[in-house]
């Protein structure tokens, strides 16, 4: 991809709509709404790094209720011709055909490397990788395989929803606690996962979300990103073709970190 004059390309990840109440989720998507209305004249793309809903199945003939006012902001962006990619993270991984097909998101799964400006930029959400944490990795092989997305959805919504919704007020993102500092580099696993890609090749960003603390550093030769999150920090990425910077949104203010 090559910007285009005075474009830039955007990233957000971990809104969490639907948490921790119905009440604070719509302020919080309204305030996402008027952050794409915002960016929306200088977006050449926008990268949604996942864990947008808090949960997320798409039933054969249902998905969940609300959030209605973000998936029509990502409609005007397709519709203006603006790409919108959507990556699953692991609270709305059962993504299937709705999103593509009505509101024509690019979906994401894996891990997706682009080039943009002539920088190789790395994307994921970023759960389950890197060292340890081997208990979430072997659930979340359990919640990507087929048959059991299928018996899921035999569970009726009222059930299969209000299930989930109790299992995700166990969430960092449900429980109000601000419990984020940077454990070192030494211990941040999704550095030590950015070390292992660069032995395999060379990238110039790596763009995460799912660890909520907003980070911009550099490793070896790389920038790592984490993106943050809408609940604590409302920060997102913005690459503008040479850099990349993490900014926060204020309804008038932009305040910057850049590397």
């Amino acid at each position: 991809m090559q910007l285009s004059p005075s474009k830039k390309v955007y990233f957000a990840s971990d809104f969490h709509l639907g948490a921790p109440t119905y009440e604070k989720s719509r302020v919080r998507e309204n305030q996402i709404c008027s952050w794409m209305e915002q960016i929306k004249p200088t977006c050449e793309a926008l990268f949604l790094v996942g864990d947008i809903f808090d949960f997320w199945f798409e039933y054969r003939f249902a998905i969940p209720k609300g959030f209605v006012r973000l998936q029509g902001k990502i409609a005007e962006f397709t519709d203006a011709g603006i790409p919108v990619h959507f990556f699953t993270g692991n609270h709305d991984m059962w993504a299937f055909d709705y999103l593509p097909k009505e509101l024509g998101v690019i979906l994401h799964y894996e891990p997706f490397i682009t080039s943009i400006n002539g920088k190789k930029i790395f994307i994921v959400h970023g759960d389950g990788l890197g060292p340890g944490d081997y208990g979430y990795k072997r659930l979340k092989k359990i919640f990507k395989n087929r048959w059991i997305q299928a018996m899921f959805g035999f569970i009726h919504p009222n059930i299969g929803i209000g299930l989930a919704d109790f299992l995700s007020k166990r969430s960092r993102a449900k429980s109000g606690h601000l419990d984020e500092v940077f454990l070192g580099e030494d211990k941040e696993w999704l550095i030590h996962y950015c070390k292992e890609e660069l032995r395999k090749e060379s990238i110039d960003i790596f763009v995460f979300g799912h660890r909520h603390l907003p980070i911009l550093q550099q490793v070896e030769t790389s920038v790592y990103v984490n993106l943050g999150d809408w609940i604590h920090y409302f920060t997102y990425g913005v690459f503008d073709g040479e850099k990349m910077e993490l900014l926060k949104f204020e309804p008038n203010l932009v305040t910057n970190s850049t590397i």
